[in-house]
């Protein structure tokens, strides 16, 4: 009798431990592993590791975008996410920023020209990460498609202008589709040049990033706190200044973050690298890194 009396006491004992323990693990787990949702991407709960950093490239607005009432979505994206205040492109026009921005240096470009005209045997963020990448880019006919048609712009597919890229080209520059393939090390996204904002209205560009970004923050690689996503412009219109904004958009991020450190190009370039663990291009050797500055 005795036996069985302590038999009981023990596993009543057991019972009112795990009553007590189990609600504090789970509370614990449910704020690691916590959803992120698209309305509130930054400022999460958890410990980020970044493995995976995107792009996201639109056009000629520049700065003056910050406030506009023509871009609900993505002044809500700089209000909750991190905001560069003091951004420079490198260049006019639209190319030299992208080649700039992909390799360190504009390469002596300074139009808009096919890449028939500019075939660069250079490095590259893409040569440096071997198959870790990939581009998406909306309405391009073909995958590597260096021939300017109908909404897509040669000029804005940095990678077309590469010519030691060889097969990688062809396997990692493709169009545009859902869902998005966000496996890669390094992801470049290009709209077209109507959602880009250049050649329709901001609104139309506005309501395609908010798809697009709602995606990203919904993938497997963002919820794992893993995927960090900067969004810039190649350029501002023609002003001396350039000046565009940048947003970056983490779990890491804290909401409502403005940074007024001077940056360029050079820094989105640095900051892939630094994250990629990839050596840094050229001018990226030299600016200032947006890593620490954004949480990262």
């Amino acid at each position: 009798m005795r036996r069985v009396r302590l038999l009981l006491g023990a596993a009543v004992l057991a019972s009112v431990l795990a009553g007590v323990l189990a609600p504090v693990a789970s509370t614990t787990g449910a704020a690691t592993l916590s959803k992120i949702p698209p309305s509130a991407p930054c400022g999460a709960a958890g410990v980020a590791h970044y493995r995976h950093v995107v792009w996201i490239v639109l056009e000629n607005v520049g700065y003056s975008i910050i406030g506009s009432t023509s871009a609900p979505y993505l002044n809500r994206l700089a209000s909750s996410c991190g905001l560069a205040t003091n951004d420079l492109a490198v260049a006019h026009p639209s190319l030299p920023n992208y080649i700039a921005l992909t390799s360190g240096s504009v390469q002596g470009i300074v139009d808009d020209a096919e890449p028939s005209a500019h075939p660069l045997d250079v490095a590259s963020l893409f040569s440096e990460l071997g198959t870790n990448w990939r581009s998406l880019i909306e309405s391009m006919p073909s995958r590597c498609d260096r021939v300017t048609s109908g909404q897509y712009a040669a000029r804005h597919n940095p990678a077309v202008y590469y010519t030691n890229l060889s097969a990688t080209c062809a396997r990692n520059d493709v169009p545009l589709t859902l869902p998005l393939n966000l496996n890669a090390g390094f992801t470049l996204i290009v709209p077209n040049v109507c959602n880009d904002m250049h050649s329709c209205a901001v609104s139309v560009g506005d309501a395609w990033l908010r798809r697009i970004v709602s995606s990203i923050v919904a993938s497997a690689a963002y919820q794992a706190r893993s995927l960090a996503l900067f969004i810039t412009f190649d350029e501002s219109d023609t002003t001396a200044t350039n000046r565009v904004p940048t947003i970056v958009v983490a779990p890491s991020v804290p909401r409502g973050l403005r940074v007024g450190a001077a940056l360029t190009h050079y820094s989105l370039l640095r900051s892939t690298e630094t994250l990629l663990h990839a050596p840094l291009l050229g001018d990226a050797r030299r600016a200032r890194s947006m890593v620490a500055l954004f949480h990262l």
